[in-house]
């Protein structure tokens, strides 16, 4: 059965949250934690709506962090995607702090994730390929699909050495 493909638009996903103490460390910057769990959540949702069914994640490639966010902060995060294969989707995710006093947003943290789709039995389930429209939506789809073909090789060489590191 071959899917409709989807736009990037359709799938696309930002909440926004406040930072409350509860969120912080003793010096008030907020979790590294909490962050990655709200990347993690948006980054699912994202994948999830373009899937049409549920998700799991299956990496972190990668997690930067630029700048520390307060208690008060105004969390922003945006997920879209950047590449779909067969069952699998990366999404990358973009996290903005704004201080709500004086405007001030600052790009906090950037991640790409890996999430696969499930059916009803949780095996993997084939994903509708994705429409890139624009410029920019190309290009992340390319090099998307650059950072898969890195991590097939990784996964592979891993198998081949006997390990999991």
């Amino acid at each position: 059965m071959t899917l409709a493909p989807r736009h990037i638009r359709d799938s696309q996903t930002t909440i926004s949250q406040l930072m409350h103490l509860a969120d912080a460390n003793p010096v008030g910057n907020i979790h590294g934690g909490m962050v990655m769990r709200l990347v993690d959540e948006v980054g699912g949702i994202c994948a999830s709506r373009h899937a049409g069914r549920p998700v799991v994640t299956v990496a972190i490639d990668s997690m930067s962090f630029h700048s520390p966010i307060f208690v008060g902060n105004l969390l922003t995060v945006k997920a879209s995607l950047n590449y779909v294969g067969r069952t699998s989707m990366e999404v990358g995710v973009r996290v903005e702090a704004e201080d709500v006093l004086t405007g001030e947003i600052t790009h906090t943290n950037s991640a790409y994730l890996v999430y696969v789709a499930k059916d009803e039995n949780g095996e993997a389930a084939e994903v509708p390929p994705l429409l890139a429209e624009t410029a920019d939506e190309q290009r992340r789809m390319v090099e998307g699909k650059q950072r898969q073909e890195e991590r097939v090789r990784r996964r592979r060489a891993r198998e081949t050495r006997g390990t999991c590191g």
